[in-house]
């Protein structure tokens, strides 16, 4: 069940964060989890438009809109490749006229999905946090 995100879920949201994460960058420092942990729960998730995935009463996954922009898709790593990515990418793409977001290229997971779903590559860049490459991607109307 997707339903939207309530001010009660945030332990459970940085909890599928921060696993999804380890498991998508871990070419990262920890130090940048724990920093980003601390912006999504302060910043951007009072910010953002977010979705959460529910299976058997649990938060196993999220999704994030600020405008066209997705700042962030997560899955519980016990969780991916069951089409829960996907659901709450359509519930985004219902609702704007385009999407775009940014990627690590490192994470091999994340931009092969990404892709997969029709996204396409429109720039790279290094992240200015990280100096790590990045790839900036679109998902037009079909």
């Amino acid at each position: 069940m997707i339903r939207e995100y309530s001010v009660a879920d945030v332990e459970a949201i940085i909890d599928v964060w921060y696993r999804a994460s380890v498991e998508a960058h871990s070419f990262l420092p920890d130090e940048f989890f724990a920093a980003e942990g601390k912006l999504l729960q302060d910043r951007w998730l009072p910010e953002a438009e977010t979705n959460v995935c529910v299976v058997n009463g649990a938060i196993v996954g999220f999704l994030s809109l600020v405008g066209n922009e997705v700042g962030g898709l997560f899955v519980d790593p016990d969780h991916q490749r069951r089409g829960i990515g996907s659901a709450l990418m359509d519930g985004a793409r219902d609702v704007r006229p385009f999407l775009e977001l940014s990627v690590f290229e490192e994470n091999r997971n994340g931009l092969a999905f990404y892709t997969a779903y029709g996204f396409e590559i429109v720039a790279r860049r290094t992240n200015e946090e990280t100096g790590r490459p990045e790839l900036r991607l679109r998902l037009n109307p079909a």
